[in-house]
């Protein structure tokens, strides 16, 4: 998933204490931030089920293109951009639609459209201002978590190249290592994706 599940649920929570109690009202902040959380990682999940059927519809073409000189890489992005444009899906990676986080403008959109319709269906909650103010307010607040979380990664990756070799990203060393760096800097900010 493009983001970590503990940073959903990290930025589900921050998202429903800061909403709580002017813009909406709950009983229970856990069960809210919890219901946020699912409503984005089922939405997050559409994407990666995408990449998932993009990649298999190349390993079976994988010869072919390799007869041809086919870089897999510009094949994957063309196959994948034509089922975004048929199925209608916003794309939810920011840095392949020009944004510098790690979700895009129009998914952090989409995300806050789901997520107070959602919140107005359910009875666990009532909404204290016009749904659309409250929509607004939740784009603002994910936004500011997820610019911090781009400094965070800047700094995990920065920190990996700082190696005395080379460690080539995708590798389960790197993928180790920026796991323990990145919450190494989400601790610097205070910022303990375990607390609940």
């Amino acid at each position: 998933m493009l983001l970590a599940r503990e940073f959903v649920d990290y930025i589900s929570r921050q998202t429903i204490r800061k909403l709580s109690p002017q813009w909406l009202e709950t009983t229970d902040l856990q069960v809210a931030a919890d219901f946020m959380a699912s409503i984005i990682e089922e939405d997050l999940a559409i994407e990666d089920q995408l990449n998932d059927e993009v990649r298999d519809l190349l390993s079976q073409y994988s010869d072919y293109m390799r007869k041809e000189g086919v870089s897999y890489q510009e094949m994957f992005r063309r196959i994948k951009n034509t089922l975004i444009t048929q199925r209608k899906v916003i794309r939810a990676a920011g840095r392949d639609s020009g944004d510098q986080m790690k979700l895009s403008r129009d998914k952090i959109n989409d995300l806050s459209h789901k997520v107070v319709a959602a919140i107005r269906k359910s009875r666990d909650f009532r909404l204290k201002r016009d749904p659309n103010d409250v929509r607004l307010e939740l784009v603002k607040i994910i936004t500011e978590l997820l610019l911090t979380e781009d400094k965070v990664d800047r700094a995990a990756r920065t920190k990996i190249r700082t190696q005395k070799r080379e460690i080539s990203e995708g590798t389960e060393e790197w993928d180790l290592l920026h796991r323990r760096y990145y919450a190494e800097e989400l601790k610097k900010l205070g910022i303990d994706l375990d607390s609940r």
